[in-house]
């Protein structure tokens, strides 16, 4: 794999997007020591300079570790709860080898977010999309999503219909939730929103308001669920995952 010095992203992006591919594929494991700046250099035919910016940034997102006169070593993976995650919910699905497609129901935009306290975007600009999962054919879950648009710049560039927003959030843009909190309510659906997961407006219904917090912002991340509980029971685990059984 080689770097495109034509390309608009700058060769130190596209030399920690490569690495990190080698760290999420297993050729670089946990534990165990990267090739030297040096090396790297040499094989990719840039200075030192581009590949230390490089190891710089995928230490800052705790993929990498320096140990002084050792060298750099892959970072052993975190156990992340799921429920912070940006896709945990659908993702929990997937994992149980459920049938699963997501599907965007408003398309991503960037807007102006009307007075809402709830809303830590409320009064400012943000990035808002909505999607409709749905499982074994059956209509589960609708999501609100709402993202900085400093930490997701050109967001509206990329197709997202059944993509992953962690993974696009990590290789991408290089983030990953730290913490959050949630709270959870009974809530109903307006009549349009309803008939896509084939309830009526009277029909009580799971909702979820989720915030998720990064290094780099607070609140970076805000989405309300509206979950079907009639075939699946949403779980919360603190500290393990959050699964749909």
């Amino acid at each position: 794999m080689k770097l495109n010095p034509n390309a608009p992203l700058p060769l130190y992006h596209q030399l920690a997007d490569i690495l990190l591919r080698r760290i999420r594929s297993g050729q670089y494991q946990p534990g165990k020591r990267i090739p030297s700046e040096n090396q790297l250099a040499g094989q990719f035919g840039i200075g030192r300079p581009t590949v230390r910016q490089a190891i710089d940034l995928l230490v800052r997102r705790r993929y990498l570790s320096r140990r002084r006169g050792s060298g750099t070593y892959v970072c052993e993976p975190t156990r992340e709860v799921d429920l912070f995650s940006l896709d945990g919910t659908s993702a929990s699905f997937r994992k149980r080898g459920l049938p699963t497609d997501c599907r965007i129901i408003s398309p991503l935009k960037l807007i102006k977010v009307n007075g809402n306290r709830e809303n830590p975007f409320s009064g400012r600009s943000a990035y808002f999309l909505a999607r409709l999962t749905t499982v074994n054919g059956n209509p589960t879950l609708i999501e609100d999503i709402y993202l900085h648009p400093e930490l997701f710049p050109d967001l509206d560039s990329l197709n997202l219909d059944n993509q992953s927003l962690s993974e696009i959030a990590e290789e991408r843009y290089y983030l990953k939730p730290l913490a959050g909190k949630q709270s959870f309510r009974i809530g109903y659906l307006e009549p349009g929103r309803a008939r896509l997961l084939k309830i009526t407006p009277t029909t009580p219904i799971l909702e979820v308001h989720r915030y998720l917090h990064f290094d780099q912002s607070q609140n970076g991340v805000y989405a309300v669920l509206y979950c079907l509980t009639e075939k699946f029971a949403f779980s919360q685990f603190i500290g393990v995952s959050s699964n749909a059984a």
